[in-house]
């Protein structure tokens, strides 16, 4: 029996996460890095609602050279922020259109010891900033002489390094969803629509100890399917049908991310063939997954397996990415991204063919590399197509 890893983290968690950007920032100049998302917000601080789902406040963190984060924050979220070990935490009423926290934010900039005199925010790839842009731009007016740096490369680094209490609590969510794809066949019915029979899928694996389905698709068609980003749809399942169901769950804000296929009554030879491919090119890009090895490695390997096995294209762009307090995070397994490979990170490995025109097949797994050699996080799916 499984036993749930106990939820949220010690303090020392957040101390280590908070030394390791700091020394980063003390590296790259940056007197301070504003945070606005949730992820980034949580990752530093704790801190845990699902009050971003709203768009009408924003919320701002600093995180200083020296010293413990600091929260800028509208005053609702107070009494939530001040049980974390957050302890300088400034407020204002909000909804305030006229001053969302503005001005506090600057203030608190500015009483910051300045060394560099710069401020670090997340602006490349994969970042997002969650305040208006009319805000924005009057921090940025009101910071005289303050350079902006980019700070994506420094924060996502830091993420990238699971620690062992992460790993732990991906390492449940995984093999609870993979219980959950092990009983799925006795769930699955034809003559039922896509989205009935993930409902299905949904309730077990709440049974089963899951928090959450922020993503769940599926994919269906005579012989195959052509999509694997829509769905659950009312298409009525029928035999011959490929059913595919791609699985981001949730247990404690960290995601499992990886998918199961599936034929009803018989399956074409073009299909069972594809579903081999798939499977030998994750094999292949598991043996890469190596320390000291790079994402393009591993892409590489996955590749030359789907162009041998007769691949009619890539319609996916990558072959797997980083999984962690997001469904997807940076790195990608992609031909040019060469991220090396190092102890305790965790990514997916999700190799794509289209094998027939408009018919794909995709198969994806989450491991953990370790100096040892990489370890499969979700439980290996059948080696043959399963038929049901």
């Amino acid at each position: 029996m499984l036993v749930a890893p106990k939820r949220g983290f010690i303090q020392k968690e957040y101390e280590n996460r908070l030394s390791k950007i700091q020394k980063l920032m003390f590296k790259e100049k940056m007197d301070a890095i504003l945070l606005t998302t949730q992820v980034d917000i949580e990752y530093y601080t704790g801190f845990k609602t699902q009050f971003f789902v709203s768009p009408t406040r924003p919320w701002f963190v600093l995180i200083p050279l020296d010293g413990k984060p600091k929260a800028i924050i509208p005053v609702i979220g107070k009494s939530g922020m001040k049980e974390t070990w957050i302890d300088d935490i400034q407020t204002w009423v909000s909804p305030n259109p006229d001053d969302e926290g503005v001005s506090l934010l600057i203030s608190s900039i500015n009483n910051l010891r300045k060394r560099f005199n710069s401020l670090g925010i997340p602006q490349g790839h994969e970042s997002n900033l969650r305040m208006p842009i009319s805000d924005y731009n009057k921090l940025i007016s009101s910071l005289n002489d303050v350079q902006i740096k980019d700070a994506t490369k420094i924060l996502r680094y830091v993420r990238y390094i699971k620690s062992p209490a992460e790993i732990e609590k991906i390492s449940y969510i995984c093999q609870i969803a993979s219980q959950g794809f092990e009983d799925l066949p006795k769930l699955l019915k034809v003559g039922e629509s896509e989205s009935e029979n993930c409902q299905r899928f949904k309730k077990h694996l709440l049974n089963l100890g899951v928090d959450d389905f922020p993503y769940l698709i599926s994919g269906s068609g005579q012989g195959g399917y052509g999509s694997i980003i829509m769905g659950p749809t009312e298409r009525i399942l029928d035999d011959g049908d490929i059913f595919i169901i791609d699985t981001g769950c949730v247990y404690d804000s960290y995601f499992c991310d990886f998918d199961r296929n599936y034929a009803f009554s018989y399956a074409s030879e073009e299909s069972k063939r594809a579903y081999e491919v798939v499977y030998k090119a994750t094999d292949a890009g598991f043996e890469a997954s190596k320390v000291g090895n790079t994402t393009s490695d591993v892409f590489n390997a996955m590749n030359k397996v789907l162009q041998n096995g007769g691949a009619l294209g890539n319609s996916v762009g990558r072959l797997g990415h980083g999984l962690g307090m997001q469904l997807t995070e940076w790195p990608s397994n992609t031909i040019n991204d060469n991220t090396i490979l190092e102890e305790g990170v965790i990514i997916t490995l999700e190799p794509g063919m289209e094998y027939l025109p408009n018919k794909e097949m995709v198969h994806e797994e989450n491991i953990l590399i370790t100096n040892s050699g990489p370890v499969w996080l979700s439980k290996r799916a059948p080696k043959e197509l399963p038929i049901i």
